[in-house]
C-alpha cells in the first residue's frame, strides 16, 4: 500500500494538470528505507510530449546526487497520461528501474485536466510485473502508519 500525505497527492495531481496536454513526470523523494513519500521534486518532461515522459538526463543525475547527500530514495516515481487510462505501459514498465518504488499515474483525460476528480493509482512494478496497490492519503504521516501488526490486518 502507498500512504501519501494529502499535500504531496494535490501536488502531484496540480503538477499532472498544469503540463497538460504533456505528461508530467516527477519523483517524491523520502528517508531510505522508510518508504514514507517525503519531499515532491516535480521534473520536466524532457519529451514535451502528450503520449511520453523521459526524464532530463541532466536533472535526473542532479536529483540522484541531491537524495544521496540527503539520506534519500526515490519512494514515488509518478507521471502522468493524459488521454488514457492510468495505468502503466508496456513502454513504463520496461523503463520501470527503481523496484523498491510506488509507481503512480495520474489520468488527466476527459477533462481531468481542468477539474473534477482524476484517476491517481499506484503500482509496483518488479522484474516487467505490475502490480496495482491501494493508496491511502492521510493528513499527516503521525495517522498513516499502524503499530502493530494486527492494526494493519484490521484497516484492510
Amino acid at each position: 500500500m502507498l500512504t501519501i500525505d494529502r499535500a504531496t497527492h494535490d501536488a502531484i495531481i496540480a503538477h499532472a494538470r498544469r503540463d497538460h496536454p504533456d505528461e508530467a513526470c516527477g519523483v517524491v523523494a523520502g528517508p531510505i528505507g522508510s518508504d514514507v513519500p517525503a519531499r515532491h521534486v516535480p521534473m520536466l518532461n524532457a519529451a514535451m510530449s502528450p503520449t511520453f515522459y523521459e526524464f532530463d538526463s541532466g536533472d535526473l543525475l542532479a536529483l540522484y546526487r541531491e537524495m544521496d547527500d540527503r539520506d534519500e530514495e526515490p519512494v514515488v516515481i509518478y507521471h502522468s497520461h493524459t488521454a488514457t487510462e492510468a495505468y502503466p505501459s508496456r513502454t513504463d514498465v520496461n523503463l520501470a528501474g527503481e523496484p523498491g518504488a510506488h509507481y503512480v499515474l495520474v489520468s488527466t483525460r476527459d477533462g481531468a485536466h481542468e477539474a473534477g476528480p482524476v484517476d491517481f493509482r499506484s503500482y509496483r512494478i518488479v522484474d516487467g510485473e505490475v502490480t496495482e496497490e491501494e493508496v491511502r492519503v492521510v493528513d499527516a504521516y503521525t495517522d498513516a502508519v499502524p503499530t502493530a501488526p494486527s492494526q494493519q490486518k484490521a484497516e484492510h
